[in-house]
């Protein structure tokens, strides 16, 4: 796993800017901490942070191939590709000769063998460049879910590229300014693929890539969900589930450094931990597989039940530990350190954009340090609700039928919307319109299927609007945190046969037994405890704390009451009015609550500062 960055100027020699290069490179030492390096050519600079997981020796970048003396072409490459030795094996019978066993050799050779269509052959977590040396080309990939993040910034003469805003803004051709839209997608939820907020930047889009020539940028789409109709039963569809999950994990268990799971005690990330620790058994490999789970001081003694958490997650976790045998530790966390200045300033460093989910993203922080600690790479249950249908809006009747984006609901229940109309953002920003435009054009693109019932037909948009837009964000959140501390995290059920698979399945086969995930519960009840697989689904875990809003409520007094950019979006008597609701009403915590808008406040403070952001009141 590492971090890539890079320049083509076509109208300049790059090789005179080669510190320029090295200033965008540098800036992801923190996804690449085990090695660097930058490859020029007169028009194209490619810089490489590296992050050694696979063939650590061998796999130094950027790396070149070709079947002469000069290079044919140079990648630079994040992520990891699941199935690169049977790509390895097909390519050799083919004539290619590997210097290395890294993944990262095998997909330039792919790309030698078979040109832009090699991309489809990949399975696995990846965002690259390759600057074609013959033809003066770039090509810019990312996998089909979006797990690994990829920007890019079209210049006059060319494009600037990297895994992080911060690396393109390191470049004298950027500028940190934000329009309009760009507030919008910060306050708004909408989670429009493509969009990166900072004006002129834009994400590539999960599975598509990018090719820049001479002539201009070109965007193709190499994958995207289908609907097709589904045939098989309820017994061979829980049986394919399971035996793709299998798979699915057994090549994810592929390291040379320690590789862990994170357990939360629910049925996702414990379905991923049983299975993996069965299959390192089979592979007769002697070791328990580790894990780590993450908790607050005092969290047990002062939970209380809400719409969002049933129960806290600590007694779960011990009976998945005790069940499954694995080798534990609990990360368990305070305020103080949610709260300190270097945590908040290093998520704000790691996102590039002010928090969506708040001190969820500082625990998460924290938890990965930890983590990181101890292991190198880690396994993840992210995705599972998105894909199997876990969250509560997903069986919610007014969400389902609201013609919104389905999770805006708890977010106005909770109060999060309410508390953006305090603040005089809604009407300012026009969310409302802009949300409702957004949502059209993610509904517009849901792929039909004839025949099917309006109900089906509904539950295949929302999960589209999920596996599209809303897992972005989580992936995104989870990559940046954690790579901000050098780990990897690896996220089975985002691979993309089970996505396809599962997205066909019926509503009324993915709620066979009237609960959430159930076909998800019943392809993996054999590897648990049964208090796991009848488990009401819990989200990441938030802070109950109200000293924690106490410190927010401080935080937001002081804004309003001194020289805040944030002024000149926001009156201050709106700020203050958003401390008239009593102290407990934002408790709720996540994405979904006006306590979430309070740190995205405070948050857009640091980052104005910080960033040196300059807004324009349009797009343009």
């Amino acid at each position: 796993m590492c971090g890539i960055a890079g320049w083509v100027g076509y109208g300049h020699d790059v090789t005179r800017h080669e510190d320029s290069a090295r200033a965008m490179t540098a800036t992801m030492v923190c996804r690449g901490p085990d090695a660097g390096g930058v490859w020029t050519g007169r028009h194209v600079a490619l810089g490489h942070r590296r992050l050694a997981v696979i063939d650590i020796e061998g796999g130094k970048q950027p790396m070149s191939a070709g079947f002469g003396v000069a290079p044919e072409a140079v990648t630079t490459y994040s992520g990891e590709v699941y199935n690169y030795r049977e790509l390895r094996a097909e390519l050799s019978a083919r004539g290619h000769r590997f210097r290395t066993n890294s993944d990262t050799e095998v997909v330039l050779q792919a790309y030698l063998e078979w040109g832009d269509a090699f991309v489809e052959r990949l399975n696995g977590m990846f965002a690259f460049a390759i600057w074609d040396t013959r033809t003066e080309e770039l090509l810019l990939v990312r996998d089909r879910m979006g797990v690994k993040p990829l920007l890019y910034y079209p210049t006059e003469d060319g494009v600037l590229f990297g895994s992080e805003p911060k690396a393109i803004l390191a470049h004298p051709l950027a500028e940190p300014v934000v329009d309009a839209e760009g507030l919008r997608e910060v306050f708004g939820l909408t989670m429009t693929p493509e969009n990166a907020v900072f004006r002129g930047m834009y994400e590539v889009r999960p599975g598509s890539m990018v090719r820049l020539s001479r002539r201009g940028l070109r965007k193709t789409r190499y994958w995207q969900l289908e609907s097709r109709p589904h045939t098989d039963d309820l017994d061979t569809t829980v049986g394919t589930v399971r035996e793709i999950l299998d798979d699915t994990v057994r090549r994810q268990l592929v390291s040379d450094v320690p590789l862990c799971s994170l357990l939360s005690g629910g049925l996702d990330s414990s379905a991923v931990t049983a299975l993996a620790a069965r299959a390192l058994a089979e592979e007769g490999r002697g070791e328990r597989i580790r894990t780590f789970s993450v908790d607050f001081t005092g969290h047990a003694e002062r939970f209380e039940a809400n719409a969002v958490w049933e129960a806290p997650d600590a007694p779960f976790v011990k009976e998945a530990v005790a069940h499954i045998g694995t080798d534990h530790e609990d990360i368990v966390l305070d305020n103080a350190q949610l709260l300190t200045p270097e945590v908040r300033g290093a998520v704000l460093r790691a996102l590039d954009l002010p928090t969506v989910t708040g001190d969820m993203e500082y625990s998460l922080y924290l938890l990965f340090q930890a983590v990181r600690a101890r292991s190198t790479v880690a396994l993840s249950g992210e995705s599972a609700d998105e894909l199997f249908g876990g969250y509560s809006h997903f069986h919610d009747p007014e969400a389902v039928s609201s013609a919104t984006f389905p999770w805006h609901l708890p977010y106005r229940r909770a109060g999060g919307q309410d508390a953006l109309r305090t603040t005089g953002l809604w009407d300012r920003l026009d969310l409302g319109a802009y949300i409702d435009q957004r949502y059209k054009e993610a509904v517009a693109d849901v792929p039909a299927l004839p025949g099917e019932s309006p109900q089906e037909a509904r539950m295949r948009e929302i999960s589209h609007l999920h596996l599209t837009r809303f897992v972005n964000f989580l992936l995104d959140r989870k990559d940046r945190i954690s790579m901000a501390v050098g780990l990897e995290v690896r996220v089975p059920f985002c691979d993309h046969r089970l996505v396809e698979y599962v997205f066909n399945t019926p509503w009324a086969m993915k709620t066979f037994d009237g609960r959430e995930k159930s076909l998800l519960r019943a392809a993996t009840q054999d590897v648990l405890p049964r208090s796991i697989v009848e488990r009401k689904k819990s989200p990441y875990p938030s802070t109950q704390d109200v000293q924690y809003e106490l410190s927010l409520r401080d935080r937001i007094t002081a804004l309003a009451s001194g020289d805040s950019p944030v002024l000149d979006l926001v009156d201050p008597k709106g700020l203050r009015r958003l401390l008239e609701r009593p102290v407990g009403s934002y408790s709720i915590g996540g994405p979904y609550s006006g306590r979430a808008v309070m740190e995205r406040l405070i948050d857009l403070d640091a980052w104005i500062r910080g960033y040196g952001i300059r807004f324009v009141p349009e797009a343009g």
